[in-house]
C-alpha cells in the first residue's frame, strides 16, 4: 500500500515538481496539497483523504511550517518531514522542537527524499548531512551554544531593533536585554551588535 503524503509549499512550480517526484515512486502517493501551513487543518476533516506523512516547507505566508508542525503534533496527527532551503540553526532547532521528525534540504537527491518519507512513516528521524553537521557542532560546543531566547534576540537585532524594542518584543526588561546581549557577545566572541549579527549569520544561527 502506498504511503499517502500531504505536500505543503507556497511555490506552485516547486510543489508541482515535488509532487511529480514523489508520485514517480510506486510506494508513495501525494493525496493532498497546500500553499501554507493552514492546509494542515485538512488533516482533521473527516471527509478529507487519510494522510500518513506531511512534507512541509518552513517559510510560507500566513501559517509557517513551524507553526503547522506544532499544530499537527499537538493534535496527534501524522509525522512531519520538513523539506526546505533554510539551513540555519534557529530554523532547525525550532522545527525539531515543534515536533518535526525529519529535516531535509530541497537540493537532496530524489532517492534521499524517498527514503526520508519512508523513514518518517516508520518513526525514524531523518536529517540532511548539513543539518547533522550543524547539530553536531552545537553539541560539540555546549558552553558556547546560544539559548532559544538568545537566538530570538539575535534575530531581532538583525532587523535593527533597539534595546527598548527588543524588550517589548520579548516581554522582558531592558536590563534583561542587556544581560542577554552580554552573554551573546561572549559566546560569539564579539563586542558589538553589528559584529554579533554578522557572526550569527556566518555560523548560520539566524
Amino acid at each position: 500500500m502506498a504511503i499517502k503524503v500531504m505536500l505543503i509549499d507556497d511555490h506552485p512550480v516547486v510543489r508541482a515538481g515535488l509532487r511529480a517526484i514523489l508520485d514517480s515512486f510506486a510506494d508513495i502517493e501525494v493525496v493532498a496539497e497546500g500553499a501554507s501551513g493552514a492546509a494542515v487543518e485538512q488533516l482533521f476533516d473527516a471527509s478529507a483523504p487519510a494522510v500518513d506523512v506531511v512534507v512541509c516547507d518552513i517559510q510560507m505566508p500566513g501559517v509557517d511550517g513551524i507553526s503547522a508542525t506544532r499544530r499537527v503534533r499537538d493534535a496527534g496527527g501524522p509525522p512531519v518531514l520538513i523539506l526546505t532551503t533554510y539551513d540555519t540553526e534557529a530554523d532547525i532547532i525550532a522545527a525539531v522542537e515543534a515536533g518535526a521528525l525529519g529535516y531535509l534540504l530541497k537540493d537532496s537527491p530524489e532517492q534521499v527524499l524517498h527514503d526520508a518519507v519512508v523513514a518518517t512513516i516508520e518513526g525514524r528521524r531523518t536529517l540532511s548531512p548539513e543539518v547533522v553537521g550543524l547539530l553536531a557542532e552545537r553539541v560539540g560546543r555546549p558552553q558556547q551554544a546560544l539559548t532559544g531566547r538568545e537566538i530570538e534576540i539575535l534575530q531581532a537585532l538583525a532587523t535593527g531593533a533597539s534595546n527598548k524594542e527588543l524588550a517589548k518584543r520579548a516581554f522582558i526588561s531592558e536590563a534583561t536585554v542587556k544581560t542577554h546581549l552580554i552573554h551573546i557577545y561572549q559566546k560569539l566572541g564579539v563586542d558589538n551588535r553589528t559584529a554579533a549579527v554578522t557572526a550569527a549569520r556566518e555560523r548560520k544561527l539566524i
